[in-house]
């Protein structure tokens, strides 16, 4: 079933096709006054502006995991279908929804935990 601007809803679909890339880069969080180039992603709370990107502060700390899938922002579960196998898997992740996809920061050095836990969740449903 397909949601705004083409985006399935569907979550057995979801999850089968979900279809998870691991990005080579470290990333890190930070707060900053002002945004690099290179950001991935701003976020701007009351304290500050929180920047999401290579290079930044613990840049060594967290994985890129992108879904492939052009979910729905509307669709409902695929969050908590991943974020649940990755804590039963013991893993922290932090995830932002962008209008195509879903991309989830987990612990550099659990990055392939994470990759095999969100296999064997697509491959349930599969």
């Amino acid at each position: 079933m397909a949601g705004e601007a083409g985006g399935l809803s569907d979550l057995a679909i979801l999850l089968r096709e979900m279809r998870p890339v691991l990005h080579a880069t470290p990333y890190g969080f930070t707060l900053t006054e002002v945004a690099p180039a290179d950001a991935f992603a701003t976020i701007r709370e009351d304290e500050g502006l929180t920047v999401i990107a290579p290079g930044a502060a613990e840049a060594d700390g967290w994985a890129r995991i992108s879904l492939s899938v052009h979910s729905s922002l509307s669709a409902v579960g695929l969050t908590a279908a991943f974020s649940g196998a990755l804590a039963g898997a013991g893993i922290s992740c932090n995830t932002i929804a962008g209008f195509h996809h879903d991309h989830l920061f987990v612990p550099w050095d659990r990055r392939h935990d994470a990759m095999a836990a969100l296999a064997a969740l697509s491959e349930t449903h599969g």
